[in-house]
């Protein structure tokens, strides 16, 4: 992987309908923004300032973070940017569009690429599966633009797919949208309570990103090569082995309602609270014992599906006890 020119890559950018919104709405939106921008310095100097339980290294992390992120928001104001494409108007696309100063051009699913589109980052917010569609669709000379905000291993892809050494962006997102219109939640943890998020420094719209995110209360770190080369792959760590469990405790939680019809889980709010559970028992060793009185009962419900001749309900579940030898 050819990391060199793929660290200049950048997240997806979304692109917006021709709908302009009023003009008389920009100062007031730019002065609304200006006033966030000195927030993100108080954060980070405040976690920079001392090492607490992080350790040593962790503080010299911070600090090389704090000084890339600072001088950004020194050299950049809102007017410094030009509006944004932004293709795709699901949720993300909806979101980073009310991010910026309401003149962003979203292009929608079907619609193509507008002959007099903005000069600004091109914000790529859709599937994985359509970025192919949308590099084609953007012209060649505007690639280095485009910000992709996906989640997934996207840098043998991107390098596949342009000339190398493009300065593209990619936005590490750490913020979820739970439904379209509703505001970006920022994913700050115990661990990490100034925030996840995370941008290439050597993305072309690095600091427009930054801007973006912080003038809205989210977290964003502009972080160089190696720094984010770990936060990368960080993130693919994350998802892939998070998603699993996840998709685990989704089956449990539909075989239990399928046998007890009054007992009904919010998936999300489920695999939150056992997941904010788990981190307060951390310290606590992990086995599958007393098979019969734990993982037996969501065996049965496989069982008593095979026999009847559906599929299995928990079929995840199933696998790890054939993988751990427990069946």
């Amino acid at each position: 992987m050819a990391m060199a020119s793929g660290l200049s890559l950048a997240t997806s950018r979304q692109v917006t309908h021709h709908s302009f919104a009023q003009s008389f709405q920009r100062p007031f939106l730019r002065m609304q923004k200006t006033r966030r921008l000195s927030n993100l310095s108080r954060q980070l100097l405040a976690s920079a300032a001392g090492v607490g339980a992080y350790g040593a290294c962790h503080a010299m992390r911070q600090r090389r973070s704090f000084a890339v992120a600072c001088a950004a928001e020194e050299a950049t104001a809102p007017e410094a940017f030009p509006p944004a494409v932004i293709v795709g108007g699901g949720r993300l696309g909806e979101a980073f569009a009310k991010m910026g100063l309401r003149q962003d051009v979203i292009v929608r699913r079907g619609e193509t690429f507008p002959s007099d589109a903005p000069e600004g980052p091109i914000y790529v917010c859709t599937r994985n599966d359509a970025l192919e569609e949308v590099i084609r669709m953007v012209p060649e000379e505007r690639h280095e633009d485009l910000v992709f905000v996906q989640n997934g291993v996207l840098m043998p892809f991107l390098d596949r797919q342009l000339r190398p050494g493009l300065p593209v962006t990619i936005l590490l997102v750490y913020f979820a949208v739970a439904k379209k219109g509703e505001p970006p939640l920022d994913g700050k943890t115990d661990t990490d309570p100034e925030g996840l998020s995370a941008v290439n420094a050597g993305g072309k719209w690095a600091r427009e990103v930054h801007w973006r995110l912080t003038s809205s209360d989210l977290a964003c770190r502009i972080l160089r090569d190696m720094e984010f080369k770990q936060a990368y792959w960080e993130k693919n760590l994350w998802i892939s082995a998070y998603m699993m469990v996840d998709e685990l405790i989704g089956q449990l939680a539909v075989a239990v309602s399928a046998s007890q019809a009054d007992v009904t889980w919010e998936r999300l709010l489920l695999c939150d609270r056992l997941a904010a559970y788990a981190r307060s028992v951390a310290h606590f060793p992990t086995a599958v014992k007393e098979f019969e009185w734990r993982n037996g009962a969501f065996y049965e419900m496989s069982k008593a599906a095979e026999a009847a001749g559906r599929p299995d309900p928990c079929l995840k579940h199933t696998e790890g006890l054939r993988t751990l030898k427990v069946i």
